[in-house]
C-alpha cells in the first residue's frame, strides 16, 4: 500500500526550535510577572499576602495540571499543533487579566494563561529529543533555557517602569500582544512533523492516558519528581512573587530600583542554563553534581532569610538566579531515565511535578507570610526559610530513594 507523508522539513532545526522558544520565553514573562504588579494588585484588590500567593499560584496550578494532556497531545498530534491549539488560551487569560474590575475574574485569567502556556517548554524539549543527538540533548536545553530567560527580563525593569507610569493592566496588555505575535511566528516558522503511515494505528487518547501509570510506577519516579517540584519552584516563587515586596519592604528599595535587581537576577538566570547545560556529566555522576547544586541552593536561601544587608540580600537574590540554571541537569536526568518511546510524556509527568510545585509553593509561602504577619515575625525570613526547609525534603528524596538503574524498561 502506498502511504502518503507530509513533505519533508526545509527550514533549519534551530529555526523552528528559535520559534518555538518565543512560546517558551512569554511563559516566563507571565509566571514571573506578578513580582512586579503585586503592589498594585495588592491595593486594588485588597489583597492579604495569601491571596496574592493563590493569584500567582493559579497559572503554575493549571500549568502543571495540563501537563499529562500535553504530553499526549505532543505524542500523538505533534508539536506544532499542540502549541498552536494551546497558546490563544494565554492572549485570551491576559486580556481578562487586563480588563477584570474583581479578583475572582483576575485569578481566572491566570487560570487561562497557565493552560496557554502549558505546552511552551515540554514543545521544546521534545523537539530536541527528536530533532538532536541524545549528547547534545543537555547543552541544548541549556540553550533554549537561556532564551526562553529573556521573557524575565521583559519582567523586571521593562514591566516595573511600565506599572510605574500606567498600571498593572496595560502590562498585561502588552503581553497579550507579545504572545500574540509568539502563536504568528511558530504558525510560520515551525513545520508540521511527517505524518504517520495511513495504514499504521494510532494509540487512543485514553490509552495514551493509561501508560501514565507505567512512569508514576516506575521505583525511580518518586525521587526525580520530588526534587523537581521544589528546585525550579524555589526560584520561581522568589524571582516570580517575593523578590519585589522583599526589596521594597524590607529594604526600602523603589520599584524601578526593585525591578533592576530583579532584571541583575534574570540575566544571570539566562545565563546559568547553558554553562551547566556543557558539563560532562552522565548518569550517576550527573546525580552527584544536582544534589551539591541543590545544597548550595539551600544555604543561599537560608542567607537570604536571615540576612538584613541589603548587599549580601542581592548577592544571594543573583547567585540563586545563576544557580537555577542547574535544573537543566535535571531535564537530563528524566531524558536518561526513560525509554525514548516515552520521552514526551516523561518530561510531561516531569514539568507536571515542576508547575504544580511552583503552584503549591507560591500558596503555601503565601500562608506563611500572613500568618508571620499576624504573630509579628519578619514575614519575608518566614517564607525564605520555609523554602530553604522544602528544598532540603526534596533533596532528601532525591539522595535517598531509589534512582535510575541501567534498565531503561519502564513497567
Amino acid at each position: 500500500m502506498t502511504t502518503r507523508l507530509i513533505a519533508p522539513t526545509t527550514r533549519a532545526p534551530w529555526l523552528m526550535l528559535l520559534a518555538l522558544s518565543t512560546a517558551f520565553s512569554l511563559s516566563q514573562a507571565f509566571r514571573t510577572s506578578t513580582a512586579m504588579m503585586a503592589a498594585q494588585l495588592q491595593a486594588d484588590f485588597q489583597l492579604s499576602p495569601q491571596q496574592l500567593g493563590g493569584f500567582a499560584g493559579a497559572f503554575h496550578f493549571a500549568f502543571g495540571a495540563m501537563q499529562l494532556f500535553m504530553g499526549v497531545g505532543i505524542d500523538l498530534y505533534g508539536v506544532r499543533r499542540t502549541v498552536l491549539c494551546a497558546f490563544p488560551f494565554a492572549v485570551a487569560g491576559a486580556l481578562l487579566s487586563a480588563l477584570s474590575g474583581h479578583y475572582a475574574l483576575v485569578v481566572l485569567g491566570q487560570v487561562l494563561i497557565g493552560m496557554g502556556c502549558a505546552p511552551a517548554f515540554l514543545v521544546c524539549t521534545v523537539f530536541i529529543s527528536r530533532r538532536f543527538a541524545a549528547e547534545r540533548f543537555a547543552a541544548v536545553s541549556g540553550s533554549v533555557m537561556g532564551l526562553g530567560g529573556l521573557g524575565m527580563l521583559l519582567t523586571a525593569t521593562p514591566l516595573a517602569w511600565v506599572v510605574h507610569v500606567s498600571s498593572w493592566r496595560v502590562g498585561f496588555l502588552v503581553l497579550a500582544g507579545l504572545a500574540a505575535a509568539a502563536w504568528l511566528l511558530i504558525f510560520l516558522l515551525v513545520e508540521p512533523a511527517a505524518a504517520r503511515a495511513a495504514n499504521a494505528p494510532r494509540e487512543s487518547m485514553r490509552a495514551a492516558l493509561r501508560s501514565f501509570g507505567g512512569l508514576f510506577a516506575a521505583p525511580h519516579t518518586l525521587g526525580i519528581m520530588a526534587l523537581g517540584a521544589v528546585t525550579y519552584a524555589a526560584f520561581m516563587t522568589l524571582r516570580g512573587l517575593w523578590l519585589g515586596p522583599l526589596l521594597t519592604e524590607r529594604y526600602g528599595f523603589t520599584l524601578v530600583q526593585a525591578g533592576n535587581v530583579a532584571l541583575l537576577v534574570s540575566v544571570l538566570s539566562i545565563a546559568g542554563p547553558p554553562l551547566f547545560g556543557r558539563l560532562q556529566t552522565t548518569g550517576a555522576q550527573r546525580r552527584r553534581w544536582i544534589a551539591a547544586f541543590t545544597a548550595t541552593y539551600v544555604l543561599l536561601f537560608a542567607l537570604l532569610a536571615s540576612t538584613g544587608n541589603a548587599t549580601l540580600a542581592i548577592g544571594a537574590s543573583v547567585a540563586i538566579g545563576f544557580l537555577s540554571g542547574f535544573i537543566v541537569l535535571q531535564y537530563a536526568d528524566v531524558r536518561h531515565a526513560y525509554p525514548a518511546a516515552l520521552t514526551g510524556r516523561a518530561m510531561a509527568v516531569y514539568t507536571m511535578a515542576m508547575f504544580l510545585g511552583i503552584g503549591v509553593m507560591q500558596w503555601a509561602t503565601g500562608a506563611v507570610a500572613s500568618l508571620a504577619r499576624g504573630h509579628g515575625i519578619d514575614p519575608y525570613a518566614a517564607v525564605l526559610g520555609t523554602i530553604a526547609v522544602l528544598l532540603t525534603a526534596g533533596l532528601g528524596a532525591f539522595v535517598w530513594l531509589p534512582g535510575p538503574g541501567h534498565d531503561l524498561a519502564v513497567p
